[in-house]
C-alpha cells in the first residue's frame, strides 16, 4: 500500500530536479572548482526500471553537469534540460515534446526554484530535507533526503500501486 495520498494510476511521467533530489545537497568541490555530485544507485535502478515500464523520465535542473547528463541518458531519461532558469516554462516544452500533460506528472523538487513547476503538476513531491516553502506545496514529502533514496521512494510506490514493481522482471539492468 502506498503512503502517497494520490491516485498513482494517473502518473505517466517522472520529472526530477537534479541537485538536492538526485544528488545530495552537499557536494564536494573538485580541483576544477565544479561540484562533484554523488548518486544513489537504488534511485538509478528505479529510474531505469520506470523507463522499462513505459514511463517518461525527464530532468529539469537549474544546475549543469556533463557527468550527470551522461548518467541520466544511461538510465533512459528521454528529456534532460540543464541550466534552466524558468522551470515552469520548460515544463511546457517538455509536455509538448514528450506528449504528456502536467496532470500526468510526478515532480520531485527540493528548493525555491521548484515551487512554480510543483504548482503545475499532478503530484508534487519533496525529499525530507527540502526547504520548508517546498514542503508546503508538496502533496507528498518522502522520509528520504535528497540523494538518499527519494527518487526510489516515489517511483517504487507508484509502480507498486500500479502492479508494475516485479521482482522477476526487475533483474538485468
Amino acid at each position: 500500500m502506498s503512503s502517497i495520498p494520490f491516485d498513482l494510476s494517473r502518473i505517466r511521467a517522472f520529472v526530477l530536479d537534479m541537485d538536492g533530489v538526485v544528488s545530495a545537497t552537499v557536494s564536494p568541490i573538485g580541483p576544477d572548482g565544479m561540484p562533484m555530485r554523488t548518486v544513489n544507485v537504488k534511485d538509478g535502478y528505479a529510474m531505469q526500471y520506470a523507463v522499462k515500464c513505459g514511463y517518461t523520465l525527464a530532468v529539469i535542473s537549474g544546475g549543469a553537469s556533463e557527468a550527470m547528463t551522461q548518467r541520466f541518458r544511461q538510465l533512459g531519461a528521454s528529456h534532460i534540460y540543464m541550466r534552466v532558469s524558468d522551470k515552469a516554462a520548460q515544463l511546457e516544452v517538455l509536455c509538448r515534446e514528450a506528449g504528456i500533460r502536467p496532470e500526468e506528472i510526478a515532480y520531485i523538487g527540493d528548493d525555491i526554484p521548484d515551487i512554480p513547476i510543483m504548482k503545475l503538476v499532478a503530484l508534487p513531491c519533496a525529499p525530507a530535507d527540502a526547504a520548508p516553502e517546498v514542503k508546503s506545496v508538496a502533496t507528498y514529502i518522502s522520509l528520504c533526503d535528497g540523494g538518499y533514496g527519494v527518487v526510489r521512494d516515489v517511483i517504487e510506490q507508484t509502480l507498486r500501486a500500479n502492479g508494475q514493481w516485479s521482482l522477476s522482471e526487475g533483474f538485468g539492468w
